[in-house]
């Protein structure tokens, strides 16, 4: 069996990454499911979260990696709402990713935002800390060996998952019609 594509949409707090996620799942075809930190966060206790919030974190993220390995030996397609952060419970976490998903059809997608943005949308969510994705900024891995990136400044959620299908698909897909 053809192992599933693994799409990690890479960055940080508010530059779209659930958005596009939710746009890519609108097609039928290719169709994808999802593993995302914050749903692997709630795999974890608050005690724990509160007493060593990156240990617990940390290991709940790798597995979410080996969960997505699952999806693409069965042939699934996937994606990975996620952040690539060099943080020492994870260090060197992008030389893990490769690891981990050596061997496999991953595709690394850079979500780019001004962090000038990021901040505002913050700041309108009312759930995120204003300087949260200047922080996330500050710990991102360097150096990833990106398959696509994207400014989601300048493109809607559904221009986005268009572009990274097309780009990662090499298709032509008909934009969603709204129903």
């Amino acid at each position: 069996m053809e192992k599933g594509k693994i799409i990690f949409l890479n960055g940080v707090t508010s530059s779209g990454k659930t958005s596009i996620v939710e746009a890519m799942q609108s097609y039928d075809d290719p169709f994808f499911y999802v593993v995302a930190n914050d749903l692997f966060e709630n795999t974890i206790g608050d005690k724990h979260l509160q007493t060593d919030y990156w240990k617990y974190l940390s290991e709940a993220i790798v597995m979410m990696y080996h969960t997505a390995k699952v999806f693409s030996d069965h042939g699934k397609h996937v994606l990975i709402d996620g952040i690539l952060v060099e943080r020492p419970e994870l260090a060197p976490h992008y030389e893990q990713v490769k690891q981990i998903f050596e061997g496999y059809p991953l595709d690394i997608v850079e979500l780019y935002c001004p962090i000038d943005i990021c901040r505002q949308r913050n700041i309108e969510r009312g759930d995120r800390r204003e300087e949260q994705s200047d922080e996330q900024h500050q710990i991102m891995a360097q150096n990833i060996n990106y398959s696509y990136s994207i400014d989601t400044s300048m493109n809607t959620p559904e221009e986005c998952a268009e572009k990274i299908i097309a780009a990662l698909f090499k298709t032509n897909h008909e934009p969603l019609k709204n129903m």
